[in-house]
């Protein structure tokens, strides 16, 4: 009896179950997809964070009546602030990208600062404390080129300001003058990303001012639905 259940086992076949193996082609067209996928994701992550701030400016520039027309020169593509470290009055080194998160309107000279630079700070004042509650949403931001020392009575009248020490060749890695003109000459708009995204003609003159401010103030409208006051 035994002979026959030995025999009968060794009558079957031995069964083995067989898992068919993934082809080549079809694995590397699923990564394809999901690549793309995971681009097409953060692509859209992207286009989201950044809607706010595009139609502000599609707000202000495309929009608007054609009769509105800018004062200062809109600068595309914007440019990005640089990675740089600069330091304050005490000469502490400050990030400049700590200046983030507020619009800014940004003056460049030499600690001398002649008669056209205090023209420039005082154009800075008058245009801020013009804009009343939104001053809040805003700074204004003298960068120092070189070490020359900076006059104590000219410091007082700062005490609003944001003052920081810059070398000249790393300003000019982020704003640049209009050609002929140099990097003093100008006043610069700074979105709260930290865009240069404008920059006022050349050596303002008092009459100018409130072209300026004008601006200044439709962008802050235009922007008041995504940036606020505060870093």
């Amino acid at each position: 009896m035994v002979d026959n259940k030995a025999d009968s086992l060794e009558s079957k076949p031995l069964g083995l179950t067989v898992y068919d193996l993934p082809e080549p082609g079809a694995v590397a067209d699923a990564d394809a997809r999901q690549t793309a996928s995971g681009r097409l994701r953060m692509l859209l992550v992207l286009l989201v964070c950044a809607a706010p701030v595009i139609a502000s400016y599609l707000t202000y520039y495309v929009l608007r009546p054609q009769s509105l027309r800018s004062f200062g020169e809109l600068i595309l593509p914007v440019v990005a602030m640089p990675d740089l470290q600069a330091k304050d009055v005490k000469g502490q080194p400050v990030a400049l990208r700590s200046l983030k998160n507020q619009w800014l309107l940004v003056s460049v000279a030499g600690g001398a600062c002649p008669a056209e630079c205090q023209q420039n700070l005082f154009f800075q004042r008058q245009t801020r404390a013009a804009l009343g509650r939104e001053r809040d949403r805003t700074d204004w931001v003298w960068l120092v080129t070189d070490d020359a020392p900076l006059d104590a009575a000219l410091l007082a009248g700062l005490q609003d300001a944001v003052v920081l020490r810059l070398p000249k060749d790393q300003v000019a890695q982020w704003l640049r003058p209009q050609a002929g003109s140099e990097l003093q000459d100008h006043l610069y708009l700074v979105d709260p990303q930290g865009d240069w995204m404008m920059r006022f003609p050349a050596n303002l003159q008092t009459d100018q001012a409130p072209k300026m401010r004008k601006d200044w103030d439709r962008l802050l409208r235009a922007s008041v639905s995504w940036d606020k006051a505060g870093r």
